[in-house]
């Protein structure tokens, strides 16, 4: 059904208004229509940015140098920087018991992995808005962000059951609590694309 649209001018005594009239559509349904499109433009806008705020979080996790701290330590799933004479200097990580290598490369591939299925999810994000049929869109964003939600989370729970045990003098640093966060915010939004899918079926 096609509906057709005219401008109809109405005298006032101060100035001359212009509606809009919809033939077939009622003013309140028009206005209706126009605040849920407002609101699923701001939803839209809200999941972007969660998702990309996830992104920078399990960016920095994944490559800063911070995991594991001590006064003169730091170290990082790639390497340790020691602190000699006020310069941080670059070391190799020990091997051995303190970083066994079959759960260190795990750290590393579920980290970088992470970081792959989250930075796919924001493209196919924004290519699924204009290519994918209602009922469709969302799906493979919401299946990326839980891969990078499952792999971040397996990344960091190595981390913790298999490193630094005996180690009382230092502390986890910022990196490992953003790698935690990273997996909240990862799932959360997973969450929300398998929502909006079911909402816009």
């Amino acid at each position: 059904m096609i509906r057709t649209f005219t401008l109809c001018p109405i005298d006032t005594p101060s100035l001359k208004l212009v509606i809009l009239r919809a033939e077939g559509i009622r003013p309140e349904k028009r206005h209706t229509a126009f605040k849920h499109i407002v609101i699923m433009l701001i939803l839209l806008a809200g999941i972007f940015l969660l998702h990309i705020i996830g992104i920078v979080l399990l960016l920095v996790a994944t490559i800063d140098n911070a995991w594991w701290v001590t006064e003169t330590v730091s170290t990082d799933v790639w390497a340790r920087w020691l602190l000699q004479n006020g310069v941080w200097n670059y070391t190799a990580l020990p091997t051995g018991s303190f970083y066994p290598e079959d759960y260190l490369q795990a750290v590393q591939a579920s980290s970088v992995l992470a970081c792959i299925f989250s930075g796919l999810g924001i493209f196919v994000f924004l290519a699924q808005l204009f290519t994918l049929q209602k009922g469709q869109r969302f799906t493979i964003s919401g299946v990326f962000q839980l891969l990078a939600c499952l792999c971040i989370m397996i990344a960091a729970s190595i981390y913790t059951d298999r490193f630094h045990l005996d180690e009382s003098s230092g502390w986890y640093g910022h990196c490992y609590i953003l790698a935690w966060t990273s997996f909240a915010i990862t799932f959360i939004s997973s969450i929300i694309y398998f929502v909006l899918r079911k909402k816009t079926a």
